[in-house]
C-alpha cells in the first residue's frame, strides 16, 4: 500500500477541530479506498499548522508507531520511530539520520473557523 495512493482525500475534507491538536503537537490521519491507503499528519508548531504525508523519505513507512506521537520529547523535531531520523517541523527537512537532506512530502491543509481541512 502506498502512502501516496489514490485514497488521498480531496480538498475541502474536514480533518478535525484545531483544538484537537496540541501546540506543539500532531495528529495522524489514515484514509482507505479498497486496497489503497493514504497516511498523513498535521502538526501545530510555533503558531503554524502544517500537513505532511506520513511516509519516511528513507524507508517509506509511517513515521509514528504510536498514534499522534510525531514530535521528539523536547518538541524540537519530528521523529521517524523506525530509525530515529529527525525532521524540522517548519519545512520537513531531515537534519539527522539516514535520509539527511531529504524532506517530508507536504500535504496541503488549511484552518477555517477553528477546523482543519485538506486544501
Amino acid at each position: 500500500m502506498s502512502a501516496h495512493g489514490a485514497a488521498r482525500p480531496p480538498p475541502g475534507e474536514r480533518l478535525c477541530a484545531l483544538a484537537e491538536i496540541a501546540e506543539p503537537g500532531a495528529k495522524g490521519f489514515r484514509f482507505r479506498d479498497g486496497d489503497r491507503m493514504f497516511a498523513g499528519f498535521v502538526i501545530r508548531n510555533a503558531g503554524r499548522v502544517i500537513g505532511y504525508v506520513d511516509s519516511c523519505p528513507h524507508a517509506g513507512w509511517t513515521l509514528s508507531m504510536l498514534d499522534d506521537r510525531y514530535f521528539t520529547r523536547d518538541g524540537r523535531h519530528l521523529l521517524c520511530s523506525g530509525h530515529a531520523a529527525l525532521f524540522r517541523p517548519e519545512d520537513g527537512v531531515c537534519v539527522a539520520g539516514p535520509c539527511a537532506g531529504d524532506r517530508l512530502t507536504p500535504w496541503p491543509v488549511a484552518v477555517l473557523g477553528g477546523e482543519v481541512f485538506t486544501a
